[in-house]
């Protein structure tokens, strides 16, 4: 079974705490604050292994944790960075990350950073100045990020044989590569996508057999709306079309299967295309050569070729490989020249810096009822949850720096008055701003 979803739980390590010391040596009685820095936390990383099939080895641990950073020591000894989680995923996985970014992961050794581990806590030494010399207190390391991120996976393949059900696309895999998908004569035989590769020219080519399509398999019909995300990958689209089908005829499966490639979206109907009469076998040569010009007539420009085949004979097939060399070779002339397009003149190219204010450095102040007052601003909150409440020089610190952000001011102006409670985050106080 091909595993192209999962569902993970990522955590970024801790940051290790800063570390409250002071220098005890002999013979030097003011030695001062020494206390050092708490490591970062690692990182939850996916790293992208060419040697992975799907993503099945997900599927048996969801939850992957970093390692949390040391805390901090005397002596101005800062503590260790936190351990990597590194989790190995083939190529062609696309990430939906915590902030709902898409990342894809397509060569082997690419690294994609989907849980960052929290910032360590300062030591008192960092805290140690003209006016405050004897700091005794330090901050805690922050929390790392957390949360759920869905992966997929998206073949990578050069060719995709597209069809309705039974046209004949597992047969054709099986005969012109070595892979083995089920062959059997009743539809729906293919349950997943399978790949194999041909040697054409001195190069590998890799061909995905995508599971039947039918009509209305864009909007969840049957199994083909499973997989034509896979398609997106693909370069050139072998459209098997059976020449005597039990049922329908063959140019209203065709234009069936073309309908659901334009539903989907994502360019399918605009990949380059051949044609495959499959089963050739089953009518006389005078007449799948008939067939071949008839099609051939009306098909439109995105129609590289035209040809009757079959797999259980053979016929065929060597122009076929023949084709799908040079419509792979002719897409790649086209994409070259279209990123040439793309691409800037060159000359000179003025630089423009936008700087904006960070997520963190605003805040807002605003009545919670009953004389308390609720102070909102992540980076309010990073600054309480890095220090212990209980410790008088720490809420002194805190007052400062309240007073150098401005939040003091607002809350003067909002109608503070003293003895009011304020909240930030779950802590809840009570200060003099006077």
């Amino acid at each position: 079974m091909l595993y192209d979803k999962a569902k993970i739980y990522v955590e970024g390590g801790r940051g290790g705490d800063g570390v409250v010391s002071f220098r005890r040596e002999a013979h030097v009685p003011k030695g001062g604050p020494d206390g050092g820095d708490g490591g970062r936390g690692g990182e939850v990383v996916l790293v992208c292994d060419e040697g992975r099939r799907d993503l099945s080895s997900l599927g048996r641990s969801r939850h992957f944790r970093a390692g949390r950073g040391a805390h901090g020591q005397g002596s101005r000894r800062h503590g260790e960075r936190g351990d990597d989680r590194v989790v190995r995923v083939p190529p062609g996985t696309v990430i939906f990350g915590l902030d709902r970014s898409t990342t894809e992961l397509m060569q082997d050794g690419q690294r994609a950073v989907v849980a960052r581990g929290g910032a360590g806590g300062h030591g008192n030494k960092r805290f140690a100045s003209s006016t405050r010399q004897s700091p005794r207190f330090a901050e805690r390391g922050l929390e790392g990020e957390s949360g759920w991120i869905e992966l997929r996976l998206k073949l990578l393949a050069d060719v995709g044989l597209i069809g309705m059900p039974n046209a004949g696309k597992s047969s054709l895999l099986a005969t012109m590569t070595r892979a083995a998908p089920k062959v059997a004569d009743y539809p729906f035989t293919t349950l997943e996508p399978a790949l194999g590769a041909i040697m054409l020219d001195d190069r590998q080519i890799v061909l995905a057999d995508i599971p039947g399509l039918i009509e209305g398999a864009a909007e969840g019909q049957g199994l083909g709306h499973e997989f034509l995300a896979h398609v997106e990958r693909c370069r050139l689209l072998v459209h098997l079309v059976e020449i005597k089908p039990p049922d329908g005829d063959p140019e209203a499966n065709y234009e069936a299967v073309r309908q659901e490639l334009a539903d989907y979206g994502a360019g399918l109907q605009r990949l380059p295309e051949i044609v495959a009469l499959s089963k050739a076998d089953l009518v006389p040569p005078e007449r799948s050569e008939e067939l071949v010009a008839d099609w051939s007539a009306r098909s439109g420009s995105g129609v590289a070729a035209v040809l009757a085949i079959s797999a259980a004979t053979g016929a065929g097939l060597d122009d076929l490989r023949r084709a799908i060399a040079a419509a792979l070779t002719q897409a790649s002339a086209h994409a070259a020249r279209a990123a040439d397009a793309d691409a800037p003149e060159a000359g000179f190219e003025a630089e423009h810096r936008v700087y904006r204010p960070g997520e963190e450095e605003g805040f807002d102040v605003a009545p919670a009822g009953d004389g308390r007052w609720r102070i909102t601003g992540r980076g309010i909150e990073l600054l309480f949850s890095r220090h212990d409440l209980s410790n008088p020089e720490a809420l002194d610190y805190l007052e400062s720096r309240l007073r150098e952000i401005g939040v003091i001011a607002a809350l003067q102006r909002a109608g503070f008055e003293r003895g009011d409670e304020v909240l930030v985050g779950e802590a809840e106080f009570e200060f003099d701003p006077s």
